[in-house]
């Protein structure tokens, strides 16, 4: 019995180790290309056929930064929306850049 449990002991950790990796590596399949280089998922890559990259905070981006990005009009926005751009939760934020 206490080989049994020796064993396991030492079993049970390197168990853990080996879930974490595998949903590390499912986690990372699963994240766009896009995400991954540093673009937030909750604003477009691309508007009017432009790719853009609005970066998720730090730091907290306003609608008046984004010309500074080479945006100089409204953009979709999907939740969770981390920079606010979408105030009145329209699915259009920077609306003033019109």
């Amino acid at each position: 019995m206490g080989w049994y449990r020796n064993h396991l002991n030492r079993a049970i950790p390197l168990f853990g180790v080996a879930l974490a990796g595998l949903l590390l590596v499912l986690s990372l399949m699963a994240t766009p290309v896009f995400a991954q280089s540093g673009c937030d998922r909750a604003y477009p890559q691309t508007i009017s056929g432009r790719e853009i990259c609005i970066p998720p905070p730090p730091p907290d981006l306003d609608c008046p930064d984004l010309p500074r990005l080479g945006i100089r009009e409204p953009i979709a926005v999907s939740p969770p929306d981390p920079h606010r751009f979408d105030r009145d939760r329209d699915g259009i934020g920077c609306e003033t850049l019109r």
